[in-house]
């Protein structure tokens, strides 16, 4: 009964899987170097070297550009927590545990080129932005209380979802930022994190040929309780909403960028393998789906509304 499979077998049966999108993955990663992108020639000491501290005139960034920055940055430093997430579920041997190294390697050089071009550039406040950092990453992932929560299957999907909203913050970060040195980089970030989606989305896909019903109720289960990595970053649910206004990462994105993509990717509105339990999360998911979509339109106008109120108010200030 593959569906009572273990985790330990589940791992065993998906390894060449992995191993085969490991291997297609190495190939199609480009080696890149974050130095490479960083404008080195704007930097300066700070006062603790003689130079100036920073003041807000010195950043060219936008108030929402430099919001979307230090909530992508933050996200990508809370590496740690999610190696230890990831490690955990994964086997450390074979196929699995080459992929967690190499897939951590990857995910840090993230962190590394977007600090250096926010301090060289001085884009936002490294005082403030160091406190946040220690405080999330003191916080970490929590772990949930849900007892579902948890185990291989339910990890590949969920950073399947993950990597995707990642890469399309990143991505319309940088066209927030109004300067093309930013947007190169995050178009070079936001490519990784499409290489890492594809190699999650392979191996759940296979997951759900390998166990479908099991496969498809852990599926409706995290998108109905999706929340991003960052959420424990001081001010996250600020920044989210702040991000959902100016079009960086809103319901409407999650929805038609992010979830529906991916469900489309794996059939799972016209596969015929389904049992009763499989039968039952689709069901449920499907009318979440259209919950969302509702969501979706109400944030919509209220966004329009708020937008248009800004606008003749900036009008009547003019």
């Amino acid at each position: 009964m593959t569906e009572e499979l273990t985790q330990f077998e589940l791992l065993r049966e998906l390894e060449p899987v992995a191993e085969q999108h490991l291997n297609h993955h190495l190939k199609m990663a480009k080696d890149w170097h974050p130095h490479d992108y960083v404008p080195w020639d704007e930097g300066r000491n700070f006062a603790a070297m003689g130079g100036v501290d920073w003041e807000p005139s010195q950043s060219r960034l936008s108030e929402i550009a430099k919001v979307a920055m230090i909530t992508n940055l933050l996200t990508e430093d809370n590496l740690p927590a999610y190696h230890r997430e990831i490690a955990a579920n994964f086997s450390q041997d074979g196929a699995w545990g080459t992929w967690v190294g190499r897939w951590t390697a990857e995910e840090n050089r993230h962190a590394i080129v977007i600090r250096d071009y926010l301090m060289v550039t001085r884009g936002v406040d490294p005082v403030a932005l160091e406190r946040a950092r220690m405080a999330h990453m003191t916080t970490g992932v929590p772990t949930p209380t849900d007892p579902r929560w948890g185990g291989v299957l339910m990890q590949v999907a969920y950073v399947t979802f993950q990597e995707l909203a990642t890469r399309l913050s990143h991505r319309n970060t940088g066209r927030v930022c109004d300067d093309q040195i930013a947007d190169r980089m995050l178009q070079r970030v936001s490519a990784d994190e499409n290489l890492h989606m594809i190699f999650y989305r392979s191996v759940t896909g296979a997951a759900l040929d390998l166990v479908p019903d099991r496969m498809m109720d852990d599926i409706s289960y995290l998108i109905q309780r999706f929340e991003m990595p960052g959420r424990t970053m001081p001010n996250f649910r600020r920044y989210s909403v702040m991000m959902a206004k100016h079009g960086i990462y809103d319901p409407r994105q999650h929805l038609e960028e992010v979830i529906e993509p991916v469900l489309k990717h794996w059939n799972i509105f016209e596969r015929t393998d389904f049992g009763p339990r499989g039968e039952r999360a689709r069901e449920e998911l499907a009318a979440y789906l259209e919950k969302l979509r509702e969501d979706a339109g109400r944030f919509e106008e209220q966004r329009d509304r708020m937008l248009a109120r800004e606008a003749k108010r900036d009008m009547q200030i003019a």
